[in-house]
């Protein structure tokens, strides 16, 4: 898996991390933004969708991967 480096405001990342760990939603840090990428590029899908901008025979859910517990 390729990693990538992600520069953000202290008080985003503090907001993340209350998320993270054994009393949050998250494992780590990278399993909360892959989440949120996820989650972020389904909803630019759907709004693509609506206004017809998706490519022939392309749907929202092809993005999606299946392993996705969301």
């Amino acid at each position: 898996m390729p990693k990538i480096s992600v520069e953000m405001p202290g008080e985003l990342l503090g907001d993340l991390d209350e998320h993270v760990g054994d009393d949050g939603k998250f494992v780590n840090r990278s399993d909360a933004i892959r989440a949120s990428v996820r989650k972020t590029l389904d909803v630019l899908d759907e709004i693509d969708a609506r206004h017809g901008r998706l490519a022939d025979g392309e749907s929202a859910e092809q993005h999606a991967p299946e392993d996705d517990p969301e």
